[in-house]
């Protein structure tokens, strides 16, 4: 699989204009969502000859709508508009943009080429860098995907002021995340930084391009998730079991919220498993209570969630895989839990964040 290039610019129209000039193709598709349309685009329009000339299609916002049908609209579109497998897809949005955009462009006449201009933090540090594309299908998230890079990726912090904070609070969860796998000098200049009272966006750019150089290194090495890149995974098996609860509830949560308290869940595994730090643990813990509360479960979720679990991608066997840390950038994969352990991780876990 190629590798995608990593453009860190807030010059955002005049690095579309460069890549749309080098790539040569004679349409351009632009995709976005509502929101997109509305808050992003047309400042976009104003700069770039590219996107001013290009043929926009929007689908609905939200993760309830990476679906089935919303890829459809957009290969339909795209197929009545005249795309060729010469064409360019630009995906301007968030994580939900970028990953169906990704996967419409990947399959599309079997592929077509295309670029990702996240403009949420969220997506710039985790779901437009990597090559993972998909949609969800049938109540499980990311069920439905290929691995695909982008031409490029355009990461900036320009559109980071018209988020709201609690989007700002989900993507800082990933970029905790890679600070926990990189190692302390990583992760505590992310504890240090108060994301909620940013303005300096030149700050926010470089502790961005921090972050996401831990995950270019370890997809380079790892494309496929075959090793090292579930490394990329804390977090996620109880943060997804999580948003999959939330959305049979019909009451979605923040991808970054739910990765945040499935970090709490896998440090508390961690420590019981692997003798990770208690102090550390408390740590992080207090940290994600004060920042993002907490998730509302009790004994009686506990069966859904470990089902949720049992059905994550990552697992090989009828065991539920894990990634944990020994200690901060100590980082271990494919660690087997039992449900009673996980039960008792998550007891403690509803401790840790007063529930």
């Amino acid at each position: 699989m190629k590798h995608q290039e990593l453009i860190f610019s807030n010059n955002v129209a005049e690095e579309i204009d460069i890549i749309a000039q080098k790539e040569g193709a004679p349409q351009v598709f632009v995709l976005v969502d509502v929101n997109t349309d509305r808050c992003v685009l047309p400042v976009l329009k104003k700069s770039s000859k590219t996107i001013a000339g290009a043929k926009v299609i929007t689908i609905k916002s939200g993760d309830v709508n990476k679906n089935l049908e919303s890829l459809a609209f957009i290969w339909e579109q795209l197929c009545n508009n005249g795309a060729t497998r010469k064409s360019l897809l630009i995906n301007i949005g968030g994580g939900v943009i970028t990953d169906i955009g990704a996967f419409a462009g990947a399959t599309f006449k079997r592929g077509i080429r295309f670029i990702n201009v996240p403009t949420t933090l969220l997506s710039a540090v985790d779901a437009a860098v990597g090559g993972k594309t998909g949609i969800n299908f049938n109540g499980f998230k990311n069920e439905v995907g290929v691995f695909c890079e982008a031409e490029a990726v355009i990461i900036s912090t320009a559109f980071l002021k018209t988020l709201p904070t609690e989007e700002l609070f989900s993507g800082y969860a990933e970029m905790l995340k890679h600070g926990l796998i990189a190692g302390r000098d990583v992760y505590n200049k992310l504890l240090d930084y108060d994301i909620s009272k940013s303005e300096n966006g030149d700050q926010l750019l470089e502790l961005l391009e921090e972050s996401v150089k831990v995950k270019k290194n370890i997809v380079e090495e790892d494309p496929t998730e075959k090793g090292i890149r579930r490394a990329l995974n804390l977090g996620h098996t109880a943060g997804h079991a999580f948003e999959s609860l939330a959305l049979r509830r019909e009451d979605p949560i923040p991808h970054g919220y739910a990765v945040a308290w499935g970090l709490v869940v896998e440090l508390v595994l961690s420590h019981t498993q692997l003798g990770f730090p208690s102090a550390d643990l408390q740590q992080l813990a207090s940290y994600i209570y004060s920042k993002y509360g907490a998730f509302e479960i009790t004994c009686n979720d506990y069966p859904a969630l470990l089902d949720f679990m049992h059905h994550d991608k990552k697992n090989d066997s009828n065991e539920i895989n894990f990634t944990l840390l020994k200690e901060v950038g100590d980082v271990h994969i494919d660690c087997h839990c039992s449900e009673e352990e996980i039960k008792s991780a998550l007891d403690i876990f509803r401790d840790l964040l007063h529930i």
